[in-house]
């Protein structure tokens, strides 16, 4: 090598041809990487586009779950005190229909008393023929 003069023209040459081969090689590679960026970066926004609007579906969904269930709610509360408020209602007639019974066989008693006694002894005496068995 040491004979060899410094600047050969060959060699300048191919070493000429091997660099402009390295840059043409080098600029298509930058030019695939760029193009693989720049797909990369589609997906990624598409993807986060398809995740956003899954997202909002699923928002969407949970208001709809939670109207409903609150509206079903209400109804149940408002079926509730309907039954509370007919369920006092007819604890109240019974109660009065009680009382009205109570004071007629008091006003009996007290018109009748031998009869109510007749009654009353007949009454316990089955009662206990019934309830109470042979002995």
């Amino acid at each position: 090598m040491a004979n060899q003069p410094a600047s050969d023209p060959i060699t300048t040459e191919t070493t000429n041809s091997d660099m402009a081969r390295d840059g043409a090689a080098a600029a298509r590679i930058e030019a695939g990487a760029e193009r693989f960026k720049q797909g990369t970066t589609r997906t990624v926004e598409n993807a986060k586009q398809k995740f956003d609007a899954a997202a909002d579906r699923v928002e969407e969904g949970l208001h709809t779950a939670t109207d409903a269930s609150a509206r079903a709610a209400i109804r149940a509360a408002e079926k509730a005190a309907h039954a509370r408020e007919r369920s006092r209602a007819m604890a109240g007639d019974a109660r009065d229909r009680a009382s009205d019974m109570l004071q007629s066989v008091r006003e009996f008693v007290r018109e009748r008393p031998a009869q109510s006694l007749a009654i009353a002894l007949a009454a316990g005496w089955v009662l206990g023929r019934v309830l109470g068995g042979r002995r």
